[in-house]
């Protein structure tokens, strides 16, 4: 998977540059966008990024985006881990909060349930929408 350069090369040649970076960039940023499962995502992005600078170092080669997808893997399990202990913490108000908003059938009934949630719990109603 971190080889996918179109480039033909003769027997031995390391390759040009090192694309597991990009791979490791892209399941980071899916972990970002699926929070809180994506936490496994982004654990595949840190390791993917790491696992494509050993191998540029190893060929002598450059690694575009290993470094900025580890950086995205590991902001992606911060935010995961961050809305998890949200909702362990939190379990009564989320729960009350998720069964409001599906009674909800006005902006209005839908502002009376975040006002709940904001005074229960002192966090935005975005946190519990992820």
């Amino acid at each position: 998977m971190t080889d996918n350069s179109p480039e033909p090369r003769t027997e031995g040649q390391p390759p040009r540059v090192e694309r597991g970076g990009l791979w490791g960039l892209f399941f980071g940023a899916a972990g970002l966008l699926l929070p809180p499962y994506g936490a496994v995502l982004s654990v595949f992005g840190v390791v993917q990024g790491f696992r494509a600078r050993r191998a540029a170092r190893r060929n002598r080669t450059q690694a575009p985006g290993a470094l900025l997808s580890v950086v995205v893997g590991v902001l992606g399990v911060v935010v995961s881990l961050a809305l998890t202990s949200v909702f362990v913490v939190y379990r009564d108000q989320v729960t009350e909060f998720r069964d409001c908003s599906a009674r909800a059938h006005t902006v209005t009934s839908q502002r009376v349930c975040d006002e709940a949630w904001e005074s229960s719990t002192g966090l935005p109603p975005t946190v519990v929408a992820a």
